[in-house]
């Protein structure tokens, strides 16, 4: 198949070898890439580096790769000029090189984003150092590059050590944000409002999927909080359901019968509006709890066989039930194969309720924001 040949007629090339002046030395109005595929929450993790960057330079026209299910996340977004959805890769290919890049970022570091990342027509290829395919690159950022003067940090600081490497100065990282979209939101009513919860009626989002059994806190613990919350604060509960979690629906129903409504039939819009009019979230560690944390909502996560300090909810008000036991003491693979984890049966409902405690009557366990204005 043939790939549509570049125009880089007259265009200003970047030195690789010069990392920390690549992004300084773009040409006003530069277009540059970033490759993010996969999952959800590291889509809304990867937003804050790019605010970051557009704050800098609003010049720079932001291109975003990312899966088709990650697409609406990144709607409205100012930070971002054009959001390129994942297609069979040869045509991806050819969209990418229609975009005349002068950089890339491979966010992502898998062999598909390798491949698209080189193939771009970027004169300019960036990504960590020791991943697959390390000769498609020409710009390698070190795994230990530090940022804020430290080389362990959160998951959001992880995706800005690319753009700090090549010449963005450093600077406060701000918060992810995610857009309503107002034909969603007004759905989320209709629904909410078929099962008696009015458009005053304060209510939890309960999210107990999660991606590996290891990571999932057990429903009928789930079920005992939405039971507390009813009768000690008087807010209801929507339980949502999403891909992957059809093999406990039955027992949702079962444990929340007569405790909440259950929600699993939306897009990732609907669920983007559903969460932004609810009062607290509380889940396991998965893509919706980062999504909430970006629209500025109160998160109660429980965290079992994952770091909590790689993963935990970015800037806002949260409160963590944390797994006591060190991953190390158990052998790798140990909570896979036994489908379940000790560190995640052992966090009790009496912790839960005082972290949600804590949350509702207004503690201040995170540098709080403004709720941000929503779009259509």
């Amino acid at each position: 198949m043939t790939v549509q040949p570049l125009n880089t007629t007259l265009k200003p090339i970047p030195n690789p070898k010069e990392p920390s002046s690549l992004l300084p030395k773009l040409p006003h109005n530069a277009t540059v890439l970033v490759v993010r595929l996969r999952s959800i929450g590291d889509v809304v993790l990867t937003l804050p580096a790019l605010q970051a960057l557009h704050d800098w330079r609003p010049d720079l026209r932001i291109h975003m790769l990312v899966e088709p299910l990650s697409a609406p996340l990144l709607e409205e977004h100012p930070a971002i000029a054009e959001v390129i959805v994942l297609r069979k890769f040869w045509e991806t290919v050819r969209l990418l090189r229609r975009r005349d890049l002068s950089i890339a970022f491979n966010m992502h570091g898998g062999p598909t984003s390798a491949f698209l990342t080189r193939l771009s027509g970027a004169p300019v290829r960036v990504c960590w150092a020791q991943r697959q395919f390390s000769s498609f690159y020409n710009v390698h950022v070190p795994i230990h590059f530090p940022v804020a003067g430290r080389i362990e940090m959160h998951t959001s600081e992880h995706r800005l050590q690319q753009l700090l490497y090549t010449g963005l100065p450093e600077m406060p990282l701000p918060a992810a944000n995610v857009y309503v979209n107002t034909d969603a939101a007004e759905l989320v009513r209709r629904k909410l409002a078929e099962k008696e919860i009015g458009p005053d009626q304060p209510y939890a989002v309960i999210r107990p999927g999660a991606s590996q059994a290891n990571k999932r806190w057990p429903t009928e613990r789930f079920a005992a909080i939405a039971q507390w919350l009813r009768e000690a604060h008087g807010i209801a509960t929507v339980v949502n359901l999403g891909p992957g979690d059809e093999q406990m629906a039955a027992e949702v129903k079962q444990r929340f019968a007569g405790l909440g409504i259950i929600v699993s039939d939306l897009e990732l819009r609907g669920l983007v509006a559903l969460l932004a009019g609810s009062s607290l979230f509380i889940g396991n560690d998965t893509g919706p709890t980062h999504m909430a944390a970006a629209l500025g909502k109160k998160c109660v996560v429980v965290f079992g066989a994952s770091d909590s300090k790689v993963w935990s909810p970015w800037k806002t008000e949260y409160r963590l039930v944390e797994n006591p036991f060190p991953c190390e003491e158990c052998p790798r693979g140990k909570c896979e194969s036994l489908g379940a984890s000790r560190c995640i049966l052992s966090i009790r409902v009496e912790q839960m309720r005082e972290a949600c405690e804590a949350l509702l009557a207004g503690v201040q366990l995170q540098i709080p924001r403004s709720p941000q204005a929503t779009s259509g």
